[in-house]
C-alpha cells in the first residue's frame, strides 16, 4: 500500500535521529509518553480534564472513550442527545466525592467501627445538598435538550434563526463573564491596574470591607458561569442541524466533547462556542470548507486545540524573550559567552521560532539549556511533570508544621477567590505563588471540573539562603508595587514588573501565625528585672502547683468520698521534726563555691546547653533528711494516697537515712527512725495536697529555713481562695478559707516549692545571669542538692520548668507593658499564659502540637551569636493577608524540564551550579525548590485538595 510505503520511509529517517533526540532529552520515556497521550486525547478529543492522579486519569480515559463509542451506536437521535447531555454532566463532576457520600450512607450501621473516617454532620448535610443540586441540574438539562431538539425538528428556518439568537446570547455572556472576571484581580490583563480593586490592603478588616462590592459581583459571575452559560450552550448545541439525522463517528466525537466541555470547563467552552457562532454569522457561504466539511462538534474541537496552542505559544515566546533579554541586562546573569549567544539567537531567530512552534504543537516544555538562551524541545510529559503520586514526598523538617496549620484556612480562602474569578482562568497546569513574611506557598492546579477544582499546595523552606533571599526580595517588590499603593496613585497605573514571570492577582485573608522576632537586650540583662524575677518565680511555682493539684482528674471523686467519710487523714510533716546533717567544711565549700564546667560563663551563649557527664558528675553532693525520734505504740494510720484506713508499712511512711552514725553492714537490718504524724486541720486539705512522692525532703534544714522566708504566704492564701474546684459545694468559699489556714498543707507547699526554687536558681541563691536563664529555659538545670531529686520526678520537673518559663514571660511583659498592680492582675496574667500561650522550646513536640491545635500565642527564648543579643520569638495566631500572584506556567515547566535534563542526562549535581542560582525575573531558585523530591526540596506538599467553586 502506498500509505505504508510512505510511513516506512518516514520511520527510516526518524530512526536515524532517535539516538540524537535521546541525547538531547527530547525522546520521552514510555510512561511519560503514555500519560501525555491519554491527557491530550481526554482533554481535546473527549472534552475532559487532566486528572490529579494517574489512576483517575486511566479510569476517566476509559469511561470517556467508552461514552463516545456507545453514543455512535445509539440509533435514536433523541436518545443519543440525552445520553451525551447526561454523561457530559456526570463525568465532569467529582465522582469520588459522590461515591464517598453514598458509601458512608450505606454503612451507617458501621459508624462505630470507622468513626474517624466519617465526615461531620455539617459536611454530610452539605454533600447531600450538593447531590440534590446536581440531580436538579441534570433533570433540567435533559428536559431542555429534549424540548429544543423536538422544536428544532419542526422547521429548518426556525431552527437556524433560533441557533443564531442563542449565538448572540452566548457572545454577550462571554463578554460579561470576562469583564466580571478581570475586575476581580489587581491587574486587568496583567498590565493595567484595576481601579475597582481596594487600594488599602494593609489590614484584613479594611480590605474585607472594601472588597464587599467585588464579592457581590463575583456572586453574579458565579451564577452566570455555573447555571446560565451551560444551559445557553446546551440550547445552542441542541438546535444544531447535525443532530437531526443519524450521525457519523465524527459527529459522535465532536458532540460528545462539546456536551462534556459545557460542564467540564465552562469558560473555555463559552469562548469556543462564541467563536464558532461568530464565524458562522460572518461566513454565510456554504461552499467554504469550514461550513461544507465540518460539523459544529468538530469545529468546536479545532477551535479548542487552536485556543490552547495559541496560549501556549504566547507563554513560551514570553518565556524565551525573558531568558534572552535578562541574560544581557542582568549583571549577575551576564557571562563571557552571553554576547555570542544573543547574536546567534538573533541570526537564527527563524530556527528559534521553529523550535518554539514544535514545542507548542507537542505541548512539551521549552527547555532553556542550563537556563541560558539556548533552547531545545523538551520531551512531552503529563501536566503533573513528575512521576509518582502528588503529595507523597517532601523534605519534612521542623518548619513543616507552619504549613500544616495554615493549609485548611488557605484552602477556604482559595475557594472564595477562585469562585469569584480573582485568580484568573483556572486551567490544569497553572501555578500560583503566595507570600507571607518568610513563608512561600506554591499552588498548582491539577484538575478542573464542574463546580470543583483540585489543587496541590507546597511550602518552601523558611531558612533562607542568599539565592532564596534575593528572589524572595524580588517577590516582595512585585507584590508591594501592586498592593501597597498610596491614595494619590494614578487610577490606571501600569504593572511595573510586567516582564517578570509573576503577575500579582489578589490577597487572601488566611488564619495563620505571624512570626515576630524581638530583641530582649535591656530586659533580660537588667539587674532590677532579674532581681524581681526571683520573687516572681516563687509565686509562679506556688500558682502552678496549686493549679495542678486542683485540676487532677480524680479531684471531684475525692471530694464526694471525703464528704461521705468526714474523717481527718494523718500525714507526714517532712521538715518540722527533722534535724540537718552536720556539714563538714568540704561540704560547705562545695555547696557555696564549687563551679562546674558545664555551668561556666563560656557556655551561656549556647542555645540548648547539655550537662556534661563524667567522673565529676558521679561525685555530686546529695543531702538527705536527718534522723527523727519514734512515737511509741504508733502502728495504725490512714493512707494518704488513696485515703483508705489501714496499716501502712514502715518502709512506705518512715524513710530516713542515718547520717552521722556508723555504717550498717550490707545484709543487716537498718535502724529506722520515725517521724511524727501530723493531721490536717481541714478535712478537705488532702484534696489539694501534693502527691506523696513529692513530699520527701532532700535539703538541709538550714538552707530550707533560709529559703522558707522567701515563701509568699499572702499570695499562697490568695491563690487558694480563688480556686473553683469546689464549685459544686454550697459552702465553697468557707471550705477554701479553712484550707488556706491549714498550716500542715502550707508546710508541704513550702518545702516542695522552695526545693523546686532551689533546683532552678542553684546552690548560691544569687541573682541569676542572662546565660543562667537561657540554660534553664532550655531545660538544663544547675547543679544543686535538689537536682537528682527533681530529675527523678519527671512530672514535677516539667511543672517546675513551666513555672520558670512563665516567670520569664512575665518579666518580659512587665518590662514592656508595665508592672503588675495586685494579686488579681498577676493571677489573670498567669491564667492567660495557661489558656492562650505555649511557652517553651521550638524543638519540643509540644511546640508543634500547640501550632496544630492553634494555640493563640507561642513564645520561645533564644540567643543570636552573630549580634550577641538575646532574642524572643513570638507567634500570634490571627487572620492576615497572603499576597498571591500567577506564574507563567511555561516558564515553570521549562525550568523544571531543564532541571530534569541536567540531573538525569547531564548528571550535573553540583550544589552550586549556575542553573540554580538566583534569577530575580525567572525566580529560578524558588522554582527549583518547588520541584518534587529528590530533584527539588519543598518542606511541605499536600495531597490533592478538592475545592468547591460555589
Amino acid at each position: 500500500m502506498p500509505v505504508l510505503e510512505q510511513v516506512n520511509q518516514i520511520l527510516h529517517v526518524l530512526f536515524i535521529f532517535l539516538p540524537f533526540l535521546w541525547a538531547l532529552g527530547t525522546l520521552p520515556p514510555p510512561d511519560a509518553l503514555f500519560l501525555w497521550a491519554m491527557e491530550q486525547i481526554l482533554e481535546f478529543g473527549l472534552g475532559g480534564s487532566c486528572m490529579s492522579t494517574h489512576l483517575r486519569l486511566l479510569v476517566m480515559f476509559i469511561i470517556s472513550a467508552g461514552t463516545a463509542i456507545i453514543s455512535y451506536y445509539i440509533p435514536s437521535t433523541i436518545g443519543v442527545l440525552l445520553f451525551m447531555t447526561g454523561f457530559g454532566l456526570l463525568l465532569s463532576l467529582n465522582l469520588s466525592d459522590m461515591s464517598f457520600v453514598f458509601k458512608h450512607s450505606m454503612m451507617k450501621h458501621r459508624v462505630g467501627n470507622k468513626s474517624e473516617a466519617l465526615p461531620s454532620g455539617s459536611e454530610k448535610l452539605f454533600m447531600w445538598k450538593e447531590c440534590v443540586l446536581y440531580i436538579i441540574v441534570l433533570v433540567l438539562a435533559l428536559l431542555e435538550t429534549s424540548l429544543l431538539h423536538q422544536f428544532a425538528g419542526f422547521s429548518q428556518i426556525s431552527k437556524s434563526s433560533s441557533q443564531d439568537i442563542v449565538g448572540y446570547i452566548l457572545m454577550m455572556l462571554l463578554i460579561i463573564v470576562w469583564i466580571l472576571k478581570e475586575i476581580q484581580s489587581i491587574y486587568i490583563f496583567g498590565i493595567f491596574r484595576n481601579p475597582f480593586y481596594p487600594k488599602d490592603v494593609q489590614t484584613v478588616t479594611v480590605f474585607l470591607e472594601k472588597q464587599t462590592k467585588l464579592l457581590k459581583i463575583g456572586v453574579v459571575r458565579r451564577i452566570l458561569l455555573t447555571l446560565v452559560s451551560p444551559f445557553a450552550m446546551i440550547a445552542f448545541l441542541s438546535l444544531d442541524s447535525s443532530l437531526q439525522e443519524l450521525h457519523s463517528f465524527s459527529v459522535s466525537i465532536g458532540f460528545t466533547r462539546a456536551f462534556r466541555m459545557v460542564w467540564q470547563n465552562t469558560e473555555n467552552a463559552l469562548l469556543e462556542t462564541a467563536i464558532v457562532s461568530a464565524v458562522h454569522l460572518l461566513i454565510s457561504s456554504s461552499d467554504l470548507w469550514w461550513n461544507r466539511s465540518l460539523n459544529t462538534g468538530i469545529r468546536l474541537l479545532l477551535v479548542g486545540v487552536m485556543r490552547d496552542r495559541l496560549i501556549q505559544f504566547i507563554s513560551k515566546l514570553q518565556f524565551a524573550a525573558t531568558v534572552l533579554v535578562t541574560s544581557w541586562t542582568e549583571k549577575k546573569q551576564r557571562r563571557k559567552t552571553t554576547t555570542i549567544l544573543c547574536i546567534l539567537n538573533i541570526i537564527f531567530s527563524p530556527f528559534v521560532m521553529v523550535i518554539i512552534f514544535i514545542s507548542t504543537l507537542l505541548s512539551s516544555p521549552l527547555l532553556p539549556l542550563f537556563t541560558l538562551p539556548v533552547f531545545l524541545v523538551g520531551f512531552p510529559r503529563p501536566i503533573q511533570v513528575w512521576p509518582g503520586a502528588v503529595g507523597t514526598t517532601a523534605c519534612v523538617c521542623a518548619d513543616t508544621v507552619y504549613y500544616y496549620q495554615m493549609v485548611p484556612s488557605l484552602t477556604a480562602a482559595l475557594q472564595t477567590a477562585m469562585a469569584s474569578g480573582s485568580l484568573g482562568l483556572l486551567l490544569p497546569g497553572s501555578h500560583y505563588l503566595g507570600r507571607f513574611q518568610d513563608r512561600l506557598i506554591w499552588i498548582m492546579i491539577l484538575e478542573r471540573g464542574y463546580t470543583y477544582c483540585c489543587i496541590n499546595i507546597k511550602g518552601l523552606e523558611l531558612q533562607e539562603t542568599s539565592c532564596h533571599t534575593a528572589e524572595a526580595q524580588r517577590v516582595d517588590e512585585v507584590f508591594d508595587s501592586a498592593f501597597e499603593q498610596e491614595e494619590y496613585t494614578k487610577v490606571c497605573s501600569l504593572n511595573e514588573h510586567f516582564g517578570n514571570v509573576l503577575t500579582p492577582c489578589t490577597v487572601l485573608p488566611v488564619r495563620l501565625y505571624s512570626d515576630a522576632r524581638i530583641v530582649l537586650s535591656g530586659i533580660i540583662d537588667s539587674h532590677e528585672n532579674l532581681k524581681e524575677f526571683k520573687g516572681d518565680l516563687v509565686k509562679v511555682l506556688v500558682w502552678i502547683l496549686i493549679q495542678y493539684c486542683a485540676k487532677r482528674p480524680t479531684l471531684q471523686e475525692d471530694i464526694h468520698k471525703s464528704e461521705s467519710k468526714r474523717e481527718t487523714p494523718l500525714v507526714i510533716l517532712p521538715a518540722s521534726n527533722t534535724s540537718p546533717r552536720p556539714k563538714s567544711p568540704e561540704d560547705t565549700d562545695s555547696l557555696d563555691s564549687k563551679t562546674f564546667d558545664d555551668w561556666s560563663d563560656d557556655n551561656i551563649f549556647d542555645d540548648e546547653p547539655t550537662i556534661k557527664k563524667g567522673k565529676e558528675g558521679k561525685k555530686q553532693l546529695k543531702d538527705f533528711p536527718g534522723t527523727n525520734l519514734p512515737i511509741p505504740g504508733s502502728v495504725d494510720s490512714q493512707r494518704v494516697g488513696d485515703h483508705s484506713t489501714g496499716t501502712v508499712p514502715e518502709n512506705s511512711l518512715y524513710k530516713a537515712v542515718m547520717l552521722g552514725y556508723p555504717a550498717v553492714d550490707k545484709g543487716k537490718q537498718e535502724d529506722k527512725a520515725y517521724v511524727p504524724l501530723m493531721d490536717f486541720s481541714c478535712s478537705y486539705s488532702h484534696l489539694l495536697s501534693l502527691p506523696e512522692e513529692w513530699r520527701s525532703n532532700c535539703m538541709p534544714k538550714a538552707i530550707m529555713k533560709e529559703l522558707s522566708s522567701l515563701f509568699p504566704e499572702d499570695w499562697y492564701q490568695f491563690v487558694l481562695r480563688q480556686l473553683e474546684c469546689f464549685y459544686s459545694e454550697e459552702k465553697a468559699s468557707t471550705l477554701l478559707e479553712e484550707i488556706a489556714k491549714d498550716k500542715v498543707l502550707k508546710e508541704f507547699y513550702v518545702h516542695t516549692v522552695m526545693t523546686c526554687y532551689f533546683g532552678l536558681i542553684g546552690i548560691d541563691n544569687v541573682t541569676p545571669s542572662p546565660g543562667h536563664i537561657l540554660r534553664v529555659f532550655n531545660g538544663v538545670l544547675p547543679w544543686s542538692g535538689a537536682l537528682d531529686w527533681l530529675t527523678e520526678k519527671p512530672e514535677l520537673l516539667q511543672l517546675t520548668l513551666k513555672a520558670f518559663r512563665y516567670t520569664l514571660k512575665l518579666m518580659v511583659d512587665k518590662a514592656s507593658l508595665g508592672s503588675i498592680e495586685d494579686f488579681k492582675e498577676l493571677a489573670s496574667c498567669l491564667h492567660e499564659y495557661e489558656s492562650d500561650w505555649y511557652i517553651g522550646l521550638i524543638s519540643d513536640e509540644k511546640w508543634k502540637e500547640s501550632i496544630l491545635q492553634e494555640k493563640p500565642c507561642l513564645f520561645a527564648l533564644g540567643y543570636d551569636p552573630n549580634m550577641g543579643v538575646y532574642t524572643g520569638r513570638v507567634l500570634t495566631l490571627q487572620e492576615l493577608l497572603i499576597q498571591v500572584g500567577k506564574l507563567n506556567a511555561e516558564a515553570v515547566r521549562g525550568q523544571w524540564a531543564n532541571l530534569s535534563w541536567e540531573l538525569l542526562y547531564a548528571t550535573n549535581d553540583d550544589e552550586e551550579r549556575y542553573s540554580i542560582q538566583a534569577h530575580p525575573l525567572l525566580l529560578r531558585n524558588l522554582t527549583v525548590q518547588a520541584a518534587d523530591p529528590p530533584l527539588g526540596y519543598p518542606i511541605y506538599s499536600s495531597k490533592p485538595l478538592c475545592i468547591h467553586l460555589y
